[in-house]
């Protein structure tokens, strides 16, 4: 006699890791770690465009001053020239050579002007294209406002250092990116120790040849169970332990990454410093120099006037003051410039 069965069974469990090393703590870990630097890597990023835009928005700043003077060199240029010419119509130029030299002075003027608007447009350019906006050459900046130099604006190179240290968010990134890379030589680490877990479950199961309902099988059918255990790592061991080599290696990179960040982090400090320093000594001795250079500027035009002084003395006299009133606009935005990066490592951009 032939007789069919029919059977189901149910089952449900699950377990529970009670210790593996930590590895999943420090797993954890590394994540956040590599996010967060991931974070501070783009703003890292955000803060060097910004610094850019400050410093070539001063650049466009800079370069505009450089073409106002050398638009004002170039008329008092003229002025002489026209002078000169009218004087060598009468015959009344003291040297032949006069109207020549400043002919020459003249057509010097011009080429300086051409090439300030050349660097102009160029400074223009560049701060267009950072901004990554369509680029207009009519567009008007704003001037700074009178601002007070006031030397090395009381600051210590060695406090803006640990003040970068502590805010700046490249310094963060690359800690940040140490402290994952220690996670990671945790995890592998954590890996090599034997894993213990607790698991249970539940079972149930209905057979056709039993004279029980189904449902009343499902319900009386069950059991349960408990179990602890544990997994060694007996054969994926040599493999977990070039896992934790690499770890080792790739946190020895990071290590250096951060130590080679926070050098060259005080080495940039520095020199912004130095060359804020060396700007105002210069802006203050170019302050002097261009007074002097100015006052005998219109001893020698007054002279040269008279017949008393000639062409090439003249020039010689104008060319220094023109050079001095460049160097002057050159030092005092150098000033500026070196001033705003020191605000950046100091987490605090001032508005200008």
């Amino acid at each position: 006699m032939t007789q069919s069965q029919t059977s189901d069974s149910y089952s449900a469990s699950g377990s529970i890791t009670l210790f593996n090393g930590l590895a999943l703590q420090s797993a954890i870990k590394q994540a956040s770690y590599a996010y967060q630097s991931g974070k501070m890597a783009f703003q890292a990023a955000k803060d060097v465009v910004t610094v850019n835009v400050i410093t070539n928005y001063l650049q466009v700043l800079d370069a505009k001053e450089m073409l106002n003077q050398d638009t004002s060199q170039l008329d008092v240029a003229k002025e002489s020239l026209d002078r000169s010419e009218i004087l060598e119509q009468h015959g009344d130029n003291k040297f032949a050579s006069d109207v020549y030299d400043l002919r020459g002075s003249y057509q010097t003027a011009k080429v300086n002007l051409v090439v300030a608007q050349n660097n102009l447009d160029a400074a223009m350019l560049s701060l267009f294209q950072l901004m990554n906006v369509p680029y207009v050459k009519t567009a008007q900046l704003q001037p700074l406002s009178a601002e007070d130099l006031k030397g090395d604006n009381g600051i210590n190179p060695d406090e803006v250092y640990n003040t970068a240290l502590a805010t700046l968010a490249q310094m963060k990134a690359a800690t940040l990116m140490r402290q994952s890379a220690e996670s990671e030589v945790k995890y592998y680490r954590g890996l090599l120790y034997p894993q213990f877990y607790l698991g249970s479950g539940i079972e149930t199961n209905y057979s056709n040849l039993e004279p029980q309902s189904y449902s009343d099988q499902f319900r009386n059918n069950y059991g349960t169970y408990v179990q602890v255990g544990v997994n060694i790592p007996i054969f994926t061991n040599l493999s977990r332990r070039n896992n934790l080599s690499i770890a080792k290696l790739n946190l020895l990179n990071y290590q250096y990454i951060e130590n080679n960040t926070k050098i060259q982090l005080k080495q940039s400090v520095e020199t912004a410093y130095y060359n804020m320093a060396s700007a105002y000594k210069r802006y203050q001795a170019l302050d002097d120099e261009v007074k002097a250079y100015t006052e005998s500027f219109r001893i020698s035009k007054i002279r040269y006037e008279a017949g008393v002084l000639n062409s090439v003395d003249f020039v010689t006299s104008k060319n220094n003051m023109d050079g001095a009133q460049l160097a002057f606009i050159s030092a005092r935005y150098d000033y500026i410039i070196y001033s705003k990066i020191l605000d950046y490592y100091q987490g605090k951009l001032a508005t200008f």
